[in-house]
């Protein structure tokens, strides 16, 4: 999570702007996200990827009635599953069935990037074995390179490419948090949206950008960004708060961005896709609180938060809020993994799914 020491120089009250909760009112038109779903619970199990779901023996025709409707989605939704290791085919296999079969994943949001040749075809054949739906990613990393340009170039073709890919790809984001990492300014970053959503259109897959809620404040708000996604991928990582302490009593926090979020965002689908709490600190991940703790009994306490706080969750915009939990395993990000680096789980971990 390179990221995280930029917030410890450069941190400003990440999560202390207090905003008005009115709700908007949702656009009366089908949203991309909407297109290709059906109206059914996402536990319905006659859906993709619903909990109870399996994949076909060969692809469908279309897309119609392919996907959940995501107004029916809500409260835990997958990992964020970093990929700088570049997994094997039989990894991906290993640990998407996990996350299926184990935590009753739908979901896993992509976090990284591989730039091995195929890297994201492994992917899609990997979610389509164990019915999980992919939040790709098209990764700026931080060094200022244009490397991105080729990875979204990549991705875009295997996108079209490849038969599976659009019945697994729930959505294209551009991250990690390329505001508040000013790889591209806000007019920059509302042009790639808008160019990805157009190349995108006909396999109706939607785009979105990863980002905290102080990479939009920070640059005026960035209303235009928001304006042109689909849906909202939310940074939610309230440890770095100044006003942090035991995860416990983080809820106040996670509710000051959501608020910020559902101000803003015009009444499109959010999702927390970084999302989650250090069991450890590093150099790069240290609080901005003298009162915040950082240990596995706090990990697991933030999300047993987000559990009781489910229906808080489903009584949010587009249907209610969906959360990953960031990260898979500690091998991919130290101290935020469900795993530690020996492949032990670090807590009881069975979030809901529905409440």
């Amino acid at each position: 999570m390179a990221f995280l020491s930029l917030l410890s120089s450069l941190f400003v009250p990440l999560l202390g702007i207090v905003h008005a909760c009115a709700l908007p009112s949702p656009a009366s038109h089908p949203s991309a996200l909407q297109e290709a779903s059906v109206a059914l619970s996402a536990d319905a199990g006659t859906c993709f990827p619903a909990v109870g779901y399996n994949t076909p023996s060969s692809v469908p025709s279309s897309l119609t009635n392919w996907w959940c409707d995501p107004e029916n989605e809500y409260a835990f939704m997958g990992f964020s599953y970093e990929v700088t290791a570049c997994q094997s085919l039989s990894q991906l296999q290993r640990e998407f069935a996990d996350m299926r079969n184990t935590f009753n994943s739908r979901f896993v949001r992509l976090y990284g990037s591989c730039d091995r040749k195929g890297f994201y075809d492994d992917i899609v054949t990997a979610a389509w074995d164990n019915t999980l739906g992919v939040h790709a990613l098209i990764w700026f990393g931080f060094d200022g390179t244009d490397q991105w340009k080729g990875r979204r170039d990549t991705l875009f073709a295997t996108l079209h490419s490849n038969p599976k890919a659009k019945f697994v790809t729930r959505g294209v984001q551009f991250g990690s948090e390329p505001l508040f990492d000013s790889v591209l300014s806000p007019n920059d970053l509302t042009a790639q949206v808008v160019a990805a959503k157009k190349n995108l259109s006909s396999l109706s897959i939607p785009v979105t950008v990863s980002e905290l809620a102080y990479g939009y404040q920070e640059r005026g708000g960035a209303q235009n960004v928001l304006d042109s996604l689909d849906f909202i991928n939310i940074h939610m990582l309230p440890f770095f708060s100044q006003k942090a302490s035991t995860a416990s009593q983080a809820w106040p926090l996670v509710q000051t961005d959501l608020d910020w979020f559902v101000d803003h965002g015009n009444g499109k689908k959010m999702y927390f896709d970084e999302n989650g709490w250090p069991s450890v600190t590093s150099p790069g991940v240290k609080p901005n609180s003298p009162k915040a703790v950082a240990d596995v009994t706090n990990e697991h306490a933030y999300y047993t938060l987000l559990d009781q706080h489910c229906p808080d969750l489903k009584a949010g915009v587009a249907g209610g809020v969906g959360w990953f939990a960031h990260i898979y395993s500690d091998d991919q990000e130290p101290g935020y993994g469900i795993y530690d680096s020996s492949g032990k789980l670090k807590f009881p971990f069975k979030p809901r799914t529905t409440c």
